[in-house]
């Protein structure tokens, strides 16, 4: 073995020439110098993760040393590339979106007295397609000739949104729904079957293995048809935790990829809903590669909340229909759940693709084709929803609209703020009005024809133009304008 002396500048150096690699042949190593046992500290802490676990000596090798100055030419680029990432590291993380799923067509529809021609159907899909809705639930296209081919229809004429059929877990009716919507640019087949012991064994007298076994067999064929499958385990929310987690777990198996959880007869409340999303997150397998959307039907006033309480859970699709319409006291209501979103983003950080300027049109062009007047209460779309009739509310909303609303009319597309005249109203609304009108009066006039307001407002409910015109008639000759403009009512 050769050796040199110690360096007086450095280290000494070690070779050795006998034997070779396959002899256990070791390369020419470093040995650094060491004064003393803290001044060794440093040097081991720095090179210990590039020392061998079982070296006792403070060698690093020459293939080491090698190895640190490759890493050390890629430091510069590197550094340079993490700080360009920087801004973008530092911008705040895109919001959840969540896919609007709109069964205003198919359970919408089944709402008594809801039924819909074809041509009816047509022009609300095409509106619900201005609107921004991700899927449209067309139809049950086993259920008549005409749901066929309403589905048919909208599957060919809409384009843009993925468009759905409705089908019992039985091999006539995936191939019926696949029949109606195989022509739309985006279809979906989408499967059901009851879950709840109460349903399997009163409904469908069937066991919960062949409920299963039922479930799989469908799931597979629409999957062989279309590639887009959706199931629902229907009454979800009574059935057994564990049997949901199995139904769920096999239709992942046979290809679903939307797993859709009904409250079939609105009998959960939101904290159940977040108990079920998060127990079929944690145990079915595979629940990661699909789509979890929920279903929720109004019978206890709780299918928005539910849908919000899910959709926070970790659903990321919501089903719903125009106006909350369905079976008994319908389903959750498309626009509480996009403007509860939208107004409240501070506590829900979602998204979605609605048109939310659409949503007034489209509750209007639905009451017009089922026939069902919209409740003037109605949250969001309501005819009173933007109305104002006390006094102090009044002023307020004069002063500032966002004192006493929490959106805008023009944001949802309604026709603007109403102020309603009515025993509840003070003065400044009253000379507002009277000013619309072309009617000046000075402060006695007004106050004179407050009081005489209030007396008829106590005996009549709705003021109308007229009325007002009629209380100040002895006093002011109204301007020619208001006199046309009197017919008009100043409340429905």
């Amino acid at each position: 073995m050769l050796a040199t002396d110690r360096h007086p500048e450095g280290p000494r150096f070690h070779q050795r020439s006998e034997g070779s690699c396959a002899e256990g042949y070791e390369p020419p190593h470093l040995v650094i110098p060491s004064s003393s046992k803290r001044s060794r500290e440093p040097r081991r802490n720095l090179l210990s993760a590039l020392m061998p676990q079982s070296t006792k000596s403070h060698h690093i090798t020459i293939t080491n040393i090698t190895k640190i100055i490759i890493i050390l030419r890629y430091v510069p680029a590197v550094v340079s590339n993490v700080y360009s990432a920087l801004p973008a590291l530092m911008e705040p993380m895109a919001k959840p979106n969540i896919k609007v799923f709109d069964t205003t067509l198919r359970d919408g529809e089944q709402s008594p007295g809801c039924s819909m021609t074809v041509t009816e159907k047509l022009s609300m899909a095409r509106q619900l397609d201005r609107l921004g809705v991700d899927i449209i639930e067309a139809g049950f296209p086993i259920a008549s000739l005409g749901d066929f081919e309403a589905v048919q229809a909208v599957a060919r004429e809409v384009r843009r949104p993925v468009i759905a059929a409705l089908a019992r877990c039985t091999p006539g009716d995936v191939e019926r729904a696949f029949d109606a919507v195989c022509r739309a640019a985006h279809p979906r087949i989408h499967c059901f079957l009851a879950v709840s012991d109460i349903h399997l064994e009163y409904k469908l007298k069937i066991s919960r293995e062949s409920a299963l076994a039922q479930a799989n067999a469908a799931v597979k064929l629409a999957k062989s048809l279309c590639w887009d499958v959706e199931f629902s385990p229907e009454d979800a929310t009574r059935a057994g935790l564990d049997f949901l987690c199995a139904m769920v777990e096999t239709v992942i198996a046979a290809g679903a990829t939307t797993i859709n959880i009904p409250d079939t007869v609105g009998y959960a409340v939101p904290t159940e809903w977040t108990n079920i999303i998060q127990t079929l997150r944690k145990q079915v397998k595979g629940i990661e590669t699909v789509t979890i959307s929920v279903h929720c039907h109004n019978d206890l006033g709780l299918a928005v909340a539910n849908s919000l309480a899910a959709i926070e859970a970790g659903a990321r699709q919501v089903e719903c229909t125009v106006n909350g319409i369905g079976e008994r006291a319908g389903n959750a209501a498309l626009e509480e759940i996009v403007m509860a979103m939208r107004v409240r983003g501070d506590r829900m950080p979602y998204t979605t693709n609605i048109v939310t300027e659409e949503l007034h049109p489209s509750s209007q062009l639905l009451a017009g084709i089922v026939g069902f007047p919209v409740q003037p209460n109605k949250a969001v779309v309501g005819a009173n929803a933007f109305a104002h009739e006390a006094g102090i509310h009044q002023h307020g909303v004069m002063s500032n609209p966002l004192c006493y609303e929490i959106m805008t009319p023009q944001s949802v597309g309604a026709p603007g703020t109403r102020i309603v005249l009515g025993k509840h109203s003070g003065r400044s609304a009253l000379v507002r009005r009277y000013a619309e009108l072309g009617v000046e009066l000075s402060r006695a006039e007004a106050e004179a024809a407050y009081w005489r307001f209030i007396e008829l407002a106590d005996r009549k409910k709705n003021i109308y133009d007229m009325d007002l015109l009629s209380l100040v008639g002895a006093q002011v000759r109204p301007a020619p304008a208001a006199a046309s403009a009197a017919m008009h009512a100043v409340a429905d």
